[in-house]
């Protein structure tokens, strides 16, 4: 039977390794509370590499008689690759032929394995200077010890996989609304393309030129929709891969913006821009990406905030620049925030008509990053969204 002490030891060693981690200030917490019932002088934990098989020690630490000393012989490595590779508990006493007088050289090793699911992960190693030797009580202890570390490790890499399930889950869900959605945004142009021209070419009707030419921009129009859509997807696949080619050359921002805005402009005559343009030192990169990114942003804020008025500002703080891009819309919601970056994702709107595939704030952020900038987010329901841009006025790309 135990004492009412040693149940409240254990009860005390069980709840440090409840709210435990992997980190190395709560191994070093456990560990504390367990010296507290095993002396030891130092102490290390491995952990062995799945792919390379290699030993990495995640937390060493001397507390006894080798505290100050340059002892990293004892730390047990060969010892815990022993361990680790029969499976089982092992001892290791001094050497026969260690002086008898210098104590770091009468080491004691107790090597424990670790386990997660039931296949051995790393090694518990214990050491004591000039003994005492390792009784059976301490063995259970050690044990003990060993298990509930394991624990530890166990519950972090379960935590780990559930989180890599649920992000390989989102990412399954949104590849799957975004082949549903293409699906639809490839066959609503082929749509017009199709009916009009077989329209056009229809033998028992006479059309005058006027609708003729109605048409004949309808089909047009979709047939450019249709080629921006299939360049989307192409430009995605190669911003992923790293494939897509830029052309750096200095250049000034505050040109490319007004560039856009004229073009925005002439396409959306009730369109209502602001802007406030500091003049600013050139930068390195590619002003056709560039602007590409300033179309992607203005095309969404025409999507998701119509009618609503748009501001872009440029300025210089320090070395960068900045560019603030704000409408008055109806905002972003707080949890779609973090992920409207990326690939596939789409902000669920109210607004029936809006579509689109959920790749253009994706280029646009592998378009900043490749220039060596930033883009982010702010955004407040029903007050509107900036997205800022930070660029590099120097930049070695």
């Amino acid at each position: 039977m135990m004492d009412i002490q040693s149940l409240t030891y254990l009860q005390e060693l069980m709840q440090v390794t409840a709210y435990a981690g992997s980190s190395r200030d709560a191994i070093e917490k456990f560990l504390v509370k367990v010296r507290e019932g095993l002396v030891f002088d130092n102490v290390a934990v491995y952990i062995q590499d799945a792919v390379t098989q290699s030993l990495e020690v995640v937390y060493a630490r001397a507390v006894g008689r080798a505290k100050y000393a340059e002892a990293d012989a004892n730390w047990g490595e060969s010892f815990a690759g022993q361990v680790i590779a029969k499976g089982r508990l092992l001892l290791q006493d001094p050497k026969p032929d260690a002086p008898p007088d210098d104590r770091l050289h009468q080491s004691y090793l107790l090597g424990l394995p670790l386990q997660a699911d039931g296949v051995v992960k790393g090694a518990l190693i214990f050491v004591r200077f000039g003994g005492p030797v390792y009784e059976e009580n301490h063995i259970k202890m050690a044990s003990i010890a060993a298990n509930l570390l394991s624990m530890v490790f166990e519950r972090v890499t379960w935590k780990e996989t559930h989180a890599e399930l649920r992000d390989l889950k989102r990412q399954m869900q949104l590849q799957e609304d975004f082949v549903s959605t293409i699906s639809h945004e490839l066959r609503t142009p082929l749509g017009f393309i199709k009916g009009y021209s077989t329209s056009l070419l229809r033998e028992d009707t006479s059309w005058d030129k006027e609708t003729q030419r109605e048409f004949l921009t309808i089909i047009d129009e979709e047939a450019d929709r249709l080629a921006h859509l299939i360049e989307n997807v192409l430009e995605s696949a190669r911003l992923q891969s790293k494939t897509l080619p830029l052309r750096f050359q200095p250049l000034r921002m505050d040109a490319v913006i007004r560039d856009v805005v004229q073009r925005i402009r002439s396409r959306y005559k009730e369109l209502d821009v602001n802007m406030d343009i500091q003049s600013a030192p050139p930068i390195h990169g590619d002003g056709v990406r560039l602007a590409q990114v300033f179309e992607n942003l203005f095309t969404n804020a025409i999507k998701y905030a119509p009618n609503a008025p748009i501001f872009v500002i440029l300025k210089q703080v320090g070395r960068n620049l900045i560019i603030s891009f704000m409408d008055q819309g109806p905002g972003i919601p707080a949890e779609s925030l973090p992920l409207i970056f990326e690939r596939f994702y789409r902000v669920r709107s109210n607004e029936k008509t809006v579509t689109g595939t959920g790749l253009g704030l994706y280029i646009c952020k592998q378009i900043i990053a490749a220039h060596r900038g930033k883009i982010w987010a702010e955004s407040n329901p029903g007050q509107g969204t900036t997205f800022f841009i930070e660029l590099p006025i120097t930049s070695s790309v």
